[in-house]
């Protein structure tokens, strides 16, 4: 008998303990930019090259997100995470202890690696363990893992890094990393699932990019709506203190209350997608919003609405992920899913370590409020991408 059978367990603790490991590897690689100012400061590097630095996560991110896929197709959720969450937790001490800026990039690299464990076997436990409709509303409710895990990195990081400095900042990080990989460890049990066989029968063992282009659109208009997304988390805090000369405490006060605004928009967009019975519809809706809201930002960054402009992006630009998440993980079904949501994230990776340097340049030659006016295009790119008319509504 599959322990599955003997064991099942309330699905809102096993949505629980999926979000405290995800908020986990959020706060290592997330966290990462708001270090940003202390090594310009303490390390006297540029903009661009310290964009580099805490661009090493998101690269590690980037490289592992579909290995950890197949990872969690061949042996489950609960082994993938526990072991990817250990790796954080190693590379959370070793950079700890690292005087040397290659090796703390190498071992953000690292940490990141580990990292993309996280992103779909949490992704999976949610699919497995809720019904299609109420899986929207678990999705944006999970999804809120990563504004939070921000929030609690732009509170913990730039002001514990400014008053006890980096070696004690990452030593706290790799804490919260050991004590999330044993929850995992102890506490999650794998989603049932039906057997190859089974599954064979159904057609679910083939390859759904075969049937049609659905998840290719999908991965392609997540990918543009992540730049405006990562630019504001990597760039609020600077433009703050730069721009508009707040103190750090105050900058970080106001990253990590928005982000609370930012949980409250996936779950209101994961609600909203039960209710609707598509995941697309409301995603195409929300590119169009960022698009404005980026582009609003750009021309209005200088005069007293650019604050609270910047604050209403946080929530908008997030918005999509978990509705674009969900619906990967619908099309790719229990043999694909994996797979799927590891080049899902692969490809807004591959964004989001490029933003840091490529606006960092923009930010440095022309400006921020050029830089976010540029930022806009990608989600107007993406509009047209969402595949509204291939949707088919979830099933029950």
């Amino acid at each position: 008998m599959r322990e599955t059978e003997l064991r099942r367990p309330n699905r809102w603790v096993m949505l629980g303990v999926s979000m405290l490991g995800q908020v986990a590897g959020t706060i290592f690689v997330n966290g990462a930019p708001f270090l940003i100012v202390f090594l310009r400061n303490e390390r006297g590097l540029s903009l661009q090259e310290a964009g580099l630095v805490v661009a090493a996560p998101f690269a590690g991110i980037m490289v592992s997100l579909v290995v950890w896929g197949l990872v969690v197709d061949r042996v489950g959720e609960r082994a993938s995470m526990s072991v990817g969450l250990g790796i954080v937790t190693v590379s959370a001490v070793g950079a700890a202890f690292t005087t040397s800026l290659v090796a703390l990039a190498l071992w953000f690299l690292i940490g990141g690696i580990g990292a993309g464990s996280t992103n779909s076997a949490s992704g999976r436990i949610v699919v497995g363990w809720f019904p299609a409709h109420r899986r929207g509303t678990a999705m944006g409710i999970r999804q809120t893992a990563l504004p939070l895990g921000v929030g609690a990195g732009a509170l913990l990081i730039p002001n514990t890094v400014e008053a006890d400095g980096l070696r004690t900042t990452l030593l706290i990080v790799a804490g919260i990393c050991a004590a999330a990989t044993v929850m995992s460890l102890m506490l999650i049990v794998d989603p049932p699932r039906p057997t190859r066989a089974e599954a064979a029968d159904r057609g679910q063992l083939d390859n759904p990019y075969r049937r049609d282009n659905r998840l290719t659109r999908i991965h392609l208009a997540s990918a543009l709506l992540v730049v405006p997304q990562f630019t504001v988390w990597t760039y609020m805090l600077v433009w703050l203190t730069d721009d508009k000369g707040w103190s750090t405490l105050a900058a970080s006060a106001l990253v990590a209350s928005t982000q609370v605004l930012g949980a409250a928009g996936r779950i209101g967009a994961g609600w909203w997608s039960d209710v609707a019975g598509s995941r697309l519809g409301p995603m195409r809706i929300v590119a169009i919003a960022a698009a404005a809201t980026m582009l609003s930002l750009g021309l209005l960054s200088g005069t007293p609405l650019g604050v609270a402009l910047i604050v209403i992006a946080t929530a908008v630009t997030v918005a999509d992920n978990g509705l674009a998440f969900t619906s990967v993980a619908e099309i790719g079904g229990p043999y694909w899913s994996g797979r799927a949501m590891g080049l899902q994230n692969t490809g807004q990776y591959v964004v989001s370590a490029l933003v840091p340097p490529l606006v960092g340049a923009l930010v440095e030659g022309h400006g921020y409020g050029f830089a976010f006016a540029v930022v806009a295009v990608c989600p107007l790119i993406a509009i047209p991408l969402v595949p509204v008319r291939g949707e088919h509504a979830p099933s029950r």
